[in-house]
Order: structure tokens, then sequence, then C-alpha cells
């Protein structure tokens, strides 16, 4: 595409005065660097990547309250992990951490091990035992 037709639609990225760096030909034919605010395609997957994750982030709550899960969960899903990358951040096997997410196995952690956990989300032990610090 031509310099002067990098997209610069609103998008999320450019209310947070962000630009992304993008590849153009200039007027002699080379390739250059432009910045663009966003594009209508890109906008439309990041808003439905942010509305999933929110929706995540509701649904894992609401299994919290229900005592269907624990904390652990809702937060793994507050800071956009993935079981394999808790797992990683804990140094901790994927069924070990999976195996937290039950209440009656939550509640019997060791102050070490939930330590970690409120290390990785960045934040206090009282903190990972509730959901109701308004960060949903």
């Amino acid at each position: 595409m031509k310099k002067e037709d990098v997209p610069q639609d609103e998008s999320n990225l450019a209310s947070a005065n962000f630009r992304e760096m993008v590849y153009a030909v200039d007027e002699d034919g080379k390739y250059t660097t432009s910045l663009s605010t966003g594009w209508d395609p890109k906008k439309i997957a990041l808003d439905n990547a942010i509305k999933e994750i929110e929706e995540r982030v509701a649904h894992a709550k609401s299994r919290v309250l229900n005592h269907e899960t624990s904390p652990i969960e809702y937060y793994m899903e507050v800071h956009k992990m993935d079981l394999p990358v808790l797992a990683s951040y804990m140094g901790l096997w994927q069924w070990r951490v999976k195996r937290h997410f039950k209440p009656s196995v939550f509640k019997k952690l060791s102050q070490k091990t939930l330590q970690k956990y409120a290390d990785v989300f960045d934040i206090s032990i009282e903190q990972l035992k509730s959901i109701d610090d308004g960060k949903s």
C-alpha cells in the first residue's frame, strides 16, 4: 500500500495515543515505515477479543461466587492468562494448578503456595482469597 493510503481509522489503540508501525511504499516506490492509528478490520478483531475476555472474567467470577471454582481461575482470567501460562509462572504441572481451581483444594493450600499465586497475580493473599477488589 502507498504511504498516503495507510489507514488512520479510529480504534482502541488511537484512544490510548498508540500508533502502530506499518510498512508502506513511498513516492519513489521504496519500502518505508509509516505510523497508523488503526484500521477497521483490526478494530473489529480487537473489540471482539476484549469482549470475549470480559465475558470469560464475568463467567469465572460467577463460578467463584457459586462455589464452583476457586478465585485462582478468576484471577487467571483477569490477568489474561491460560492454564499453561499460569502453570509455567507457578512452576507446577498444569494438572496441579487445575486441581487448585477446586474450592475444597484451594481452602487447604499452604501459605507458601497462596503467596506464590499472590505474587504471580501481583496481589495480596487476602485479595487472592476474595474477588471483591474492584478488578472485575
